[in-house]
């Protein structure tokens, strides 16, 4: 399908805290696009209002034909948020029950902890809800069929929320994989690194958090009880009771890349090491963390080897891209640009320097430079000049808007025909779950990527 051309929106850091703090403080209720009726306006709900939240409501309404009526967070200052940015008008409430129970709305976007994922979807497509659920889609490997199996029962459009793969830059990627512009993949590397605070989850704390403005044991859902703790809270994706860390986060987006670039459905082995090495704050997640994968071969591609990383404390040059790597050339992937580096080996294998040629003897020598000669012609022993190609996305591209735009086109056709659908969003979410079951257990999983069951 063929995305529209919108800016990104830039990853999370303090710079960019600042500045959506003071977007933030534009009402948003007056978003509207002209082009749609009235009529045809989309009407939906936020679940979680916290900071992805947040982008994710405002790319909804730059999306266009909708409108936002409600809002459910268990913190009743981003309730009050709610209605000093998008309208006092907005419904607000800590039950996203309430939310769903509304008759006058037709999608709701689920961005709360991990942990709460498949209820909430669940329960919005059983209320006939059309959903948008942020990765990971679920934070255990086992409840992933259920949600697909609730997706498929309830006949609505459902959109796991891995944006990146809208944009144009992994369209033209899709394209030249599918071209054969690398020739046969045989390695994948990709980093996700970072080094400040904030990047690290430590997120602010607001002063009036307290069991009063905090609806604790919701929270808690299925997790472990125990007392309320507003640094597990606000801070959740520091630990794996409600998160799903480093590889929930940022792993998923780097494998939902590379799998609707490469047509692939996931990798049959996974094994990760890692460590907290800097961000020892309580949290009980690694901070550093390399996963090793195999893929099978398939319809689409050759079997390959992927590597994936992510450091919280990278001091160095920290260069976040995905490298599909093939015995032609490679791609190098961001989320608004491509390069193309095309080299491809001579023909003829070449022979001297360091090669077992200068330890036969003279006669021997002569002997093989003469067969190599009438074997090889002088084209056969020059390797095709490198080829470099640079695709950018157009100014102004949104590949979050986009997605949205893909997900409410479906809603308003009554399509499931997503770009990230639940099946595509759990083989995207599974392996990354498995890293973490590897690293905790300190095991290789086996994944079947097809039947999408652990092995």
């Amino acid at each position: 399908m063929k995305p529209n051309r919108r800016k990104f929106i830039q990853s999370l850091g303090a710079a960019s805290l600042l500045a959506a703090s003071e977007s933030f403080a534009k009402p948003f209720n007056i978003i509207r696009d002209m082009r749609v009726s009235p009529n045809d306006k989309i009407r939906f709900a936020t679940i979680g209002m916290g900071i992805q939240g947040h982008y994710d409501t405002r790319a909804a309404l730059k999306a266009g034909g909708t409108e936002l009526v409600a809002a459910a967070d268990l913190y009743d200052g981003r309730l009050t948020r709610v209605k000093e940015l998008f309208g006092k008008d907005i419904f607000t409430t800590r039950d996203y029950r309430e939310v769903l129970s509304r008759k006058d709305i037709d999608a709701v976007l689920i961005v709360t902890p991990d942990h709460w994922h498949d209820h909430i979807t669940m329960d919005a497509l059983k209320a006939g809800k059309s959903v948008y659920c942020e990765k990971p889609m679920v934070n255990r490997i086992e409840k992933g069929k259920p949600v697909i199996e609730a997706w498929k029962k309830s006949g609505k459009t459902m959109q796991v929320g891995s944006q990146r793969i809208s944009g144009s830059s992994f369209a033209e990627a899709r394209r030249m994989i599918n071209a054969g512009e690398i020739g046969h993949i045989n390695f994948i590397e990709a980093t996700y690194d970072r080094f400040n605070a904030i990047g690290a989850w430590q997120y602010s704390i607001p002063t009036d958090a307290s069991p009063a403005t905090v609806d604790w044991d919701r929270f808690l859902g299925d997790a472990p009880k125990r007392p309320f703790d507003s640094t597990r809270f606000f801070r959740w994706r520091n630990y794996k009771d409600y998160g799903t860390g480093v590889a929930g986060d940022l792993f998923v987006h780097l494998i939902t890349g590379v799998h609707y670039i490469t047509g692939s459905h996931g990798p049959e082995r996974i094994f990760s090491s890692g460590e907290q090495s800097f961000w020892k704050d309580g949290r009980d997640i690694p901070d550093v963390l390399v996963s090793v994968f195999d893929y099978p071969a398939n319809d689409k591609h050759d079997k390959f080897q992927m590597v994936l990383r992510v450091n919280f404390a990278n001091a160095g040059a920290i260069k976040n891209v995905t490298r599909i790597i093939g015995t032609e050339g490679q791609l190098e992937v961001s989320d608004s640009s491509l390069i193309l580096t095309k080299k491809k080996l001579p023909k003829a294998p070449g022979y001297g320097n360091y090669d077992s040629y200068f330890t036969f003897s003279e006669a021997e020598q002569a002997e093989f430079k003469k067969q190599y000669d009438e074997k090889y012609s002088e084209a056969d022993r020059v390797a095709e000049p490198i080829k470099e190609i640079r695709f950018d996305a157009p100014q102004g591209e949104d590949n979050h808007s986009l997605h949205f735009d893909n997900f409410f086109k479906n809603v308003r056709s009554g399509s499931q025909d997503t770009i990230e659908d639940p099946v595509f969003g759990f083989r995207a979410a599974a392996p990354v779950l498995a890293c973490n079951d590897s690293y905790f257990q300190q095991k290789v999983v086996k994944w079947d990527p097809d039947k999408m069951i652990v092995r």
